[in-house]
């Protein structure tokens, strides 16, 4: 079959002057996906790459262009699933590396473990090769402007000033030509977090959810939120109930705001290659290409 991929920039109040970077940005990870699946990688090589992409791109709330928590320093969350396997690997609380995604990838394949934390992620990464960082080179705007006056007065803003200028999560998830699913999403968190907060986002079922018998999802938005109600889980197994994608992120979106006023957005995939989207927060950047169609677009969506 034709790979398909879909990838998210977060599902927030995204400003004007971010729409054209944000929607490039999306655009070209869903391009680097999709090379990897032409090459003939797997599901869990487009996601990757196409999140690595992410994480690299300052205009997104993950890798670079991460945020500080309340003790000046950036903590960051991923997570990535394999649909054939139902395995997994995760990272919460990772300091000092540039690429949490690929860490999670390691994780799952050289460990008998899917999730670790913190300095035992930090200390793991470093053992297998990833580069440490300085929280200054994961910053950028006016998080590194606040960081460098924090480390010469020791005061941090504190999230009021952030009111509508946070970024969030972002997302992919693919099939590739052998008819396996895969997802993944990593994220720097929310603005003046408490240190050690972890969100949805490495937590499998919530932030991200894949089974090569049904499809994946990969979720951004308000993170206790989202884990109250499971939200990349329920999507898929709306799968198997016989819906749509785009009717099954509707509807998770729907329940979302319904059972815990929580607001967010949802990307998924079938697996028979078919991208769906959906969101209640004010934007969401997004891009896809889908495979069965050959269908392609990126853009800011507007709220559902």
């Amino acid at each position: 079959m034709k790979p398909s991929i879909i990838v998210h920039g977060g599902a927030w109040d995204i400003p004007d002057e971010l729409v054209d970077k944000s929607t490039i940005g999306c655009h070209s990870a869903a391009a680097a996906g999709l090379d990897a699946l032409k090459r003939g990688g797997t599901a869990l090589d487009g996601v990757e790459a196409a999140v690595r992409y992410l994480e690299d791109d300052a205009s997104f709330n993950a890798g670079k262009g991460s945020v500080l928590n309340q003790a000046g320093e950036v903590e960051m969350d991923a997570i990535i699933m394999n649909g054939r396997t139902l395995s997994f690997g995760a990272v919460a609380a990772l300091r000092h590396i540039a690429h949490p995604v690929s860490v999670s990838r390691r994780i799952m394949e050289k460990t008998e473990f899917s999730m670790l934390a913190g300095e035992g992620a930090l200390t793991f990464a470093l053992a297998q090769g990833f580069e440490r960082v300085s929280d200054e080179e994961l910053l950028v705007g006016a998080q590194l402007d606040d960081y460098r006056e924090f480390k010469k007065t020791g005061r941090l803003r504190t999230r009021t000033h952030y009111a509508g200028e946070e970024g969030d999560t972002v997302g992919a998830c693919a099939v590739d030509k052998d008819g396996h699913v895969a997802c993944a999403t990593s994220t720097g968190g929310t603005p003046r977090k408490l240190p050690g907060r972890v969100g949805d986002s490495p937590i499998i079922g919530c932030g991200a959810y894949a089974d090569d018998e049904l499809g994946a999802a990969s979720a951004t938005g308000w993170g206790e939120k989202i884990m109250s109600v499971v939200l990349s889980k329920g999507a898929v197994d709306l799968l198997g109930q016989g819906k749509r994608v785009e009717e099954a992120c509707r509807i998770s979106i729907e329940r979302l705001a319904a059972r815990v006023d929580g607001s967010g957005g949802l990307i998924m995939v079938s697996r028979d290659g078919r991208v769906g989207c959906c969101h209640n927060s004010p934007r969401m950047a997004f891009a896809y290409i889908e495979g069965p169609t050959g269908k392609s677009k990126a853009g800011i969506r507007l709220r559902d």
